[in-house]
């Protein structure tokens, strides 16, 4: 080859690396494989993308009837797998979608076991959607359509598509969407303390009111055509009052020094954080906005504070009640709150804002309607002054992804609350096993109540079944330019995977195999149904069963290798858990998934956590660390396997040899081993302990009694 010849090539090679470089996870890469008919009905084809807006034009007799946009482009929609979900939707000029196509992910949990057509027209049924009025609601004004297993992939997809979709209809003014103007932006004034009244204060604006009659209400549901909610009017005459709502911003001196009294107003700054501010909620009539269902740790779920296109709810810890208002000419209240807005809700007090009340009618024993009623609030002028002139700052990529995931965990708190709980329980249990395994049928039923609640609790109602596709997918992400923001969408996993990594350092890989795996607790949970029911069961030779134990290293290293090569190939291999299926999707899967889980299980009821035991690769993959743990707590006596083999016969997963040592990396952490070392009944060592004691106190007690009672002597008699 000729140095001109080769100079050539590598030219040619450079150059086409470079247009597949460009190509790559762009707009250009996708719109080959799809038609403008797929955007708008009557499309004659798609224009040039805009190297600047990376936009596509859809064209109908030259006119542009519509855009197409690639997701990743505008928004980060990091997925599970640490890579971009991409989905090319379009957008009409009325800043509706017209389609939207999931065209190429690298979700672990949408590959195999959720189809991933049923991904794919989710993600169609997204047509329509009008994000007008998401920005009025703050992205709240669909309903989230959540696929059982694929919770984090589903939400990346709608935060996505709603984030992305605003993004282009301001860039591009569509449906009177225009971006927010480059100018002088408004400041509070908070010099002026000025004490007033109440009647001073409704007469500026300061205060605002909703006041709804029942005539008002009844007709508002009567217009919305459903008979069912005709059919249940509220009682009492039309002119009654339904709700008489006030709202105020009492973080702004003047005002709340007049509603709450200088004590009051300086509670409130100490409750307060710098950038947080709060509103007064005084209302009275026949309906509460707060609900009869409130309970402490929940949501107020009748009232959401909207500005732009942001909504905030309060919880409980947003909350304060208070006793009455300062102003001697204030109106009496039934209901009397104040709310903490955070700095995570980005509001603005200069701006303005509103206030949604939801009022619900009941149309059955368990279903209900509802209606929204909106109270708008602006502060008065004299308590705003002009900011000096800036540029509007670019959204904060980091920032949104945060705000997602922080949503998710604010509706999680009740999960994962109790989640921390067991977390918590299991770690006293843990640090006092010895009081705890003192009395084997109380430690029996604790075990049993525990592994319940996982199976039930954490596994088929939350869906928090830990997998080895989780360790593949975060050592993929590592691998590239890693981000805590998709683990983090899954509160529960990311709580376990935390403690896990907690546990291992002092107990090993049984704190979660043997207690916070919902597939490990149905295995189980059916093997002691089993036993109950008098099923046979198999002792495996200690010799087949010392060879068996390796075969789970090796599937979680073939795994490992094949991920390096192709994370979705060894995320397909990955089926050989069956937790998607008995856990996460409840056996509702193509039979193949669901005989072979059944089939694990039936092994089980024979052969005690025969899966655990040979076939996991999650388990291999947490001892392996685990090796490292730095305490022991398991006690054993010197007698232990020689010549005594209780806890070995007895151990559920044959962890402990023959010669009485505890294997760490097959140990489950049931701590029957330790119920077994304090038995009065099993125990050989204890048993003779208890002998001695007795032999020893039965030899006190004779002492005793001869000390007590002194032997009489007979009197001799001399016979001459």
């Amino acid at each position: 080859m000729t140095p001109v010849l080769r100079t050539v090539m590598v030219g040619l090679f450079v150059l086409t690396l470079s247009c597949a470089a460009s190509l790559a996870d762009s707009l250009e890469k996708f719109l080959p494989d799809l038609a403008a008919t797929d955007f708008v009905a009557d499309a004659d084809g798609f224009g040039a993308i805009d190297p600047e807006t990376k936009l596509a034009p859809v064209l109908r007799g030259g006119e542009i009837v519509a855009y197409v946009f690639l997701t990743s482009d505008f928004v980060g929609t990091t997925g599970y797998s640490g890579k971009p979900i991409h989905v090319v939707a379009g957008i009409a000029p009325d800043a509706t979608l017209t389609a939207a196509y999931l065209v190429e992910h690298s979700e672990p949990i949408v590959l195999i076991g959720i189809p991933d057509s049923k991904v794919k027209k989710l993600t169609e049924g997204y047509a329509g959607l009008d994000l007008k009025a998401e920005a009025e609601s703050g992205g709240t004004a669909h309903e989230l359509d959540i696929i059982s297993g694929a919770t984090v992939t589903i939400m990346v997809i709608d935060d996505s598509l709603v984030r992305a979709g605003l993004k282009i209809a301001r860039m591009k003014g569509l449906g009177g969407l225009a971006p927010e103007q480059v100018g002088p932006k408004r400041e509070i004034d908070r010099s002026d303390e000025t004490v007033s009244d109440w009647l001073t204060l409704t007469g500026d604006g300061s205060i605002r009111q909703l006041s709804l009659d029942v005539g008002q209400v009844n007709r508002a549901f009567e217009a919305t055509g459903d008979p069912k909610v005709i059919a249940r009017p509220e009682r009492g005459p039309p002119e009654d009052s339904f709700i008489d709502m006030y709202v105020a911003l009492v973080s702004i001196p003047a005002i709340g020094r007049t509603l709450l009294g200088d004590a009051e107003y300086g509670n409130l700054q100490n409750w307060l954080e710098e950038g947080e501010e709060a509103i007064l909620i005084a209302a009275r009539g026949r309906y509460s906005f707060k609900g009869s269902g409130y309970v402490r740790g929940a949501l107020f779920d009748r009232i959401q504070l909207i500005q732009g296109d942001r909504a905030t709810r309060f919880f409980d810890r947003d909350q304060k009640r208070l006793g009455r208002i300062a102003a001697d000419d204030a109106p009496v209240f039934t209901e009397l709150d104040i709310f903490k807005i955070t700095t995570e809700a980005e509001f603005d007090p200069a701006e303005p804002w509103h206030l949604q009340l939801l009022v619900q009618r009941a149309t059955g024993a368990v279903s209900k309607e509802f209606l929204t009623f909106d109270l708008g609030y602006q502060l008065p002028p004299r308590f705003i002054k002009a900011a000096p002139v800036e540029h509007l700052a670019i959204e904060d990529e980091a920032a949104a992804k945060a705000a997602l995931w922080q949503r998710v965990w604010r509706d999680k708190s009740f999960e994962i609350g109790v989640l921390v709980a067991m977390l918590l329980f299991l770690t006293g249990l843990f640090f006092f096993q010895r009081q705890a395994t003192i009395n084997a049928r109380t430690y029996f039923w604790i075990r049993m109540s525990f592994l319940t609640v996982t199976l039930v609790f954490i596994g088929w109602m939350n869906n928090a079944q830990l997998s080895v596709v989780n360790l593949l997918a975060l050592a993929g992400a590592m691998r590239t330019e890693f981000t805590w923001d998709a683990f983090l969408l899954d509160p529960l996993v990311f709580i376990q995977w935390f403690a896990i990594a907690a546990a291992l350092l002092f107990w090993g890989r049984g704190a979660y195999c043997g207690w916070l795996c919902p597939f490990g607790a149905l295995q189980e949970l059916s093997n002691r149904i089993a036993r109950a029911v008098k099923v046979p069961q198999i002792k495996v030779p200690w010799g087949l069963h010392e060879r068996l134990w390796p075969l789970k290293y090796m599937i979680f290293l073939g795994l490992f290798a094949v991920s390096l090569a192709s994370l979705g190939r060894a995320e397909q291999l990955a089926e050989i858990e069956p937790f998607k299926t008995a856990i996460i999707l409840k056996f509702v899967r193509e039979w193949p998934f669901v005989v072979f889980a059944l089939a694990m299980l039936a092994i089980g009821l024979f052969v005690e956590r025969f899966y655990c035991r040979y076939v996991c690769p999650l388990g291999a993959a947490l001892a392996i660390p685990a090796r490292i743990r730095m305490f022991d707590w398991l006690k054993r006596y010197r007698e232990c396997g020689n010549p005594c083999h209780t806890c070995a016969n007895e151990c559920p997963v044959d962890a402990i040899h023959p010669t009485g040592e505890i294997n760490p990396n097959e140990c489950i952490n049931c701590l029957h081993c330790q119920v077994l070392y304090q038995s009065e009944a099993k125990c050989p060592v204890v048993i003779k302990q208890m002998k001695r004691r007795m032999k020893a106190s039965q030899g006190a007690e004779g002492l005793s009694d001869i000390i007590a009672k002194p032997p009489v002597m007979k009197k001799e008699t001399s016979h001459v």
